[in-house]
């Protein structure tokens, strides 16, 4: 499994992924269970409990993990799930309607037809492409989750 871990994180690293959250998604990814504490974690992966933390805190946020509660325990659980890549990217979404909205005063502002502002519109047009596109490719994805896995 820790070959895996290192060969899969090494793969997000190339992809832009900062090191530790890729080697701690990684390895949450690989575990049977999907889930695992933060001392389990910096034992797998030969690491500090700080920087588990904010491995952790970077993946949360990117909505990559979830932090879950033991029941009866102070102790928490970061768990992956099987969607995990759909909600990664349906928060792309949103980043990339602010980048678009962001954009448009750009175009707006240097004027349609400069050289910079039809820059800028041929980069918005690209980004509204991609809007749309993401979410109908989406929308297909859970008709062929439900076909490929069920419920």
């Amino acid at each position: 499994m820790s070959d895996f871990v290192e060969r899969f994180a090494a793969q997000l690293v190339e992809a832009g992924m900062t090191r530790m959250p890729a080697r701690v998604f990684a390895a949450l990814l690989a575990s049977d269970t999907g889930t695992l504490t933060s001392a389990e974690l910096g034992e797998q992966l030969q690491v500090s409990p700080a920087a588990v933390s904010g491995a952790v805190r970077y993946l949360s946020q990117q909505h990559m993990v979830s932090r879950e509660r033991e029941p009866g325990s102070r102790r928490e659980r970061y768990r992956v799930h099987s969607n995990q890549w759909y909600e990664a990217l349906t928060n792309r979404d949103a980043v990339i309607k602010r980048w678009s909205d962001a954009l448009r005063e750009g175009v707006a502002s240097l004027g349609p037809d400069t050289p910079a502002g039809r820059r800028l519109a041929e980069t918005l047009a690209f980004f509204d492409f991609v809007q749309d596109e993401l979410v109908d490719m989406m929308e297909r994805w859970q008709v062929r989750r439900q076909e490929l896995f069920g419920s």
